[in-house]
């Protein structure tokens, strides 16, 4: 079982636009869908997707439409009672693919309902495979929570994965390598936060076939206790640093019709690779072959097994 924890999960609507956004203009959509998302639960829906049993802890009411989404999806969620709603998020795609995303910060969580959560991840992951804590922590929430939640799954057999940015991020890289994960999935600009550099400079640098600056960055983290680095840099491909050594992999010729999703679908073929037993070459190309697909879908579509192609990612 894989278990992934939201705190601030959303209802995720998509507005579809037939033409450029231009501020300040009128605009018709072609198309609106409205999802269960937040990082975590985006995690859920591709693993639950690909037939991996799989459960999503999330602060929620018995009356909020998200968790009638996720059951609609067959998204098995432990709901830990809050007094809020998830927030609503609005992304507007493109045709050629650029998506506006307005997110809203969402509820403030008390203390019961943060010791709730915690409560939940120690107990749930006691029977799970991997633990991925993904997404920002929401109003009233300590930004060094994931830190502590790292040492709590660490008291398990469990693995555990960290996929945030901002201050919390920096706050988990403060406690390494006591706060450290088995694994972390920074984007270009969040690995650039994390070690000093700039995270433009990296992405431009692999645009160019050249994955060393990512790989050397990388390398900071692993030395300070990251088992696994899993580098996100949008269209130019992704980067694995591990002890055993690093992969640099460029996704397949895609039409990109909207980012949401990607980096939590990469995330997500990373986690089924490594329960399928592949090597870090297998791990990289099923996660950029997920987010490559993300990418391609429309929305807030996820990937499913149907819609990836592990064979046309190259993998150096």
């Amino acid at each position: 079982m894989i278990l992934t924890l939201t705190a601030n999960p959303s209802m995720d609507r998509t507005v579809t636009l037939d033409a450029a956004l231009q501020r300040g203009a009128v605009h018709r959509a072609t198309t609106t869908t409205t999802d269960p998302g937040g990082k975590g639960v985006n995690v859920a829906r591709v693993l639950t997707a690909a037939g991996r049993p799989c459960t999503a802890v999330l602060p929620g009411t018995g009356s909020d439409p998200l968790l009638g989404a996720l059951g609609a999806l067959g998204v098995r969620y432990h709901a830990v009672p809050t007094a809020g709603l998830a927030r609503t998020n609005l992304t507007v795609s493109e045709p050629d693919g650029t998506t506006t995303k307005i997110n809203e910060p969402g509820t403030a969580l008390t203390p019961d309902t943060v010791a709730g959560l915690t409560a939940s991840v120690r107990e749930l992951a006691q029977r799970a495979q991997w633990v991925v804590l993904s997404g920002s922590v929401p109003p009233g929430v300590d930004v060094g929570w994931y830190g502590e939640l790292v040492a709590v799954v660490r008291e398990t057999s469990a693995r555990v994965a960290v996929d945030t940015s901002d201050a919390p991020l920096l706050a988990l890289a403060a406690g390494f390598p006591r706060t450290a994960p088995d694994l972390i999935k920074p984007n270009a600009e969040e690995l650039g936060q994390l070690t000093g550099r700039d995270g433009v400079a990296l992405e431009d640098a692999a645009a160019q076939g050249d994955p060393t600056p990512t790989v050397e960055a990388a390398r900071i983290l692993v030395e300070q206790g990251v088992a696994a680095v899993l580098a996100t840099l949008g269209a130019s491909g992704a980067v694995l640093v591990t002890e055993a050594g690093a992969w640099f992999a460029t996704p397949p010729p895609i039409t990109p019709r909207s980012t949401v999703g990607a980096g939590d679908s990469s995330l997500a073929g990373y986690i089924l690779a490594d329960l399928d037993g592949e090597d870090g070459a297998g791990r990289l190309a099923r996660a950029v072959a997920y987010g490559s697909a993300a990418a391609a879908l429309p929305g807030t579509r996820l990937p499913t097994p149907s819609d990836v192609d592990v064979t046309a990612v190259p993998v150096h």
